[in-house]
């Protein structure tokens, strides 16, 4: 058997994929790189988003309660990590990528992304440092190459993945197993 060891607990759970947020702030589209994200919930499907309280996207998605999550690609890794160095309130990121809208008019998509996701803010609960920000998923945007039976595929949309103990970008390895079908095939040791 091998000996566990106690390990620091600041980012125990990785990798982690990495987005985009996207909001309109005072009329000007701006995104921030955020890999705190997943799902929270379905019907109706939500999307969670920790982000720093500071974080000037936040100010948009209060403003307009609508906000985009755009999922890059791992070829987009400089453009990215820029948007999480640097704040909108020092550098306007309006031109960076081009923006496209859907039905909602005020959440800011990136049509470089492979995979895009506009939401209608839900709710943001507050703690100590962050702010949780709930959206409820209103469209998904994929581009048609990564695209295969009305579903994205994952090789093809290449995301990009945070290894926060680290501090490097991945991005993604080999498929591995069918989920919710391997298992079936494991037979447990006699105890």
């Amino acid at each position: 058997m091998m000996n566990k060891l106690e390990i620091a607990s600041g980012h125990p759970l990785f990798p982690m994929p990495v987005c985009l947020l996207g909001a309109d702030v005072s009329g000007k589209p701006n995104f921030n790189a955020i890999a705190w994200f997943n799902m929270v919930d379905y019907q109706p499907d939500l999307i969670g988003i920790s982000s720093d309280k500071g974080h000037y996207t936040n100010k948009g998605i209060r403003e307009n309660r609508t906000f985009s999550v755009n999922v890059p690609s791992s070829d987009m890794v400089a453009v990215t990590d820029y948007c999480g160095l640097h704040s909108g309130t020092e550098v306007d990121k309006s031109g960076l990528f081009e923006v496209f809208y859907g039905e909602l008019k005020t959440a800011p998509m990136i049509q470089e992304c492979p995979m895009n996701i506009e939401c209608k803010l839900s709710r943001i609960i507050e703690f100590p440092h962050a702010e949780y920000i709930v959206g409820e998923i209103f469209r998904v945007y994929a581009d048609e190459r990564c695209v295969a039976d009305n579903r994205p595929e994952i090789q093809k949309v290449n995301p990009l993945i945070y290894d926060p103990e680290h501090g490097f970008y991945w991005g993604l390895g080999e498929r591995v197993a069918k989920a919710f079908d391997i298992g079936k095939t494991y037979k447990p040791k006699p105890k």
